[in-house]
């Protein structure tokens, strides 16, 4: 190749060797950057910085917390929501993490469900409790333990009411929500009902008017409802919960067996 040539050549390719070694020069700073971030977080800390300081200077000019707004509690004390948030007044309302409020407020016993919304000027945040409903008070070991609509223990103090049900029995709370969905069907022999025994961890005894000296029905293992039904349009019919019975047995599907309380 001739000098000419040569000189051609290098005034050709000296440009794509000087973006090449910008190129490469580029790769390593960047790959270098990759690292020291990666181990440093350095623009993590940057943008952390700078948000607490946006958070700080816009709690300043109006955005601090002026409230905490509370609905649909009844049991739920106050003290306790306050407690879990540890929110304040004057707290940045931006900076508040409704999500995990909401976590918060559900971690108290009594609330099933909760909505957090902010609201503005004034600046609140909003809470919308459901709280769990006692259906049914378990004896076990004797001890007494709340039972919600959905047969899970209430972890809370609770003194036991005269007009909820009582349930016994060993994993009783675990089948008591398929039993009320059948017999609340009928309000006025439900009201009746004092307590329901899980015999075996297989079927109910379903006690009436008294604890201790009412009549006692003897539900099958199986066709619950069915069983049930039955009661109810034997009772409308014939009056059967109105006379002095021991027991009623209703575990065969093609008899009743009754059993007549002594007389004293």
């Amino acid at each position: 190749m001739t000098t000419i040539e040569n000189k051609i050549y290098e005034n050709v390719v000296w440009p794509y060797r000087l973006i090449g070694n910008f190129l490469l020069i580029g790769a390593i700073w960047l790959s270098t950057f990759g690292v020291i971030t990666i181990r440093h977080n350095l623009i993590g800390k940057q943008i952390d910085s700078l948000l607490s300081e946006l958070y700080q200077q816009s709690a300043v000019v109006g955005w601090g917390l002026d409230d905490i707004t509370l609905e649909g509690r009844e049991k739920t004390s106050l003290n306790e929501v306050f407690d879990v948030l540890n929110i304040t007044r004057g707290d940045n309302i931006l900076k508040i993490d409704l999500p995990e409020v909401r976590q918060k407020v559900m971690s108290l016993p009594w609330v099933k469900d909760a909505v957090v919304t902010r609201r503005y000027f004034p600046n609140i945040i909003h809470i919308s409790l459901k709280e769990r409903q006692v259906k049914s008070i378990w004896q076990y070991h004797n001890e007494f333990y709340p039972i919600d609509e959905d047969g899970e223990i209430i972890e809370t103090e609770y003194v036991t009411q005269p007009n909820v049900l009582q349930i016994v029995g060993e994993d009783a709370p675990q089948h008591i929500k398929e039993l009320l969905q059948i017999i609340e069907q009928d309000k006025e022999l439900f009201a009746r009902l004092k307590a329901a025994n899980y015999i075996s961890k297989r079927r109910w005894d379903l006690i009436f008017d008294d604890v201790e000296h009412g009549i006692t029905v003897k539900m099958p293992e199986e066709d619950l409802e069915t069983a049930w039904k039955k009661l109810v349009k034997l009772d409308k019919t014939h009056g059967l919960l109105k006379y002095k019975l021991t027991f009623i047995d209703l575990r065969l599907k093609n008899k009743i067996i009754v059993k007549v309380a002594d007389e004293k």
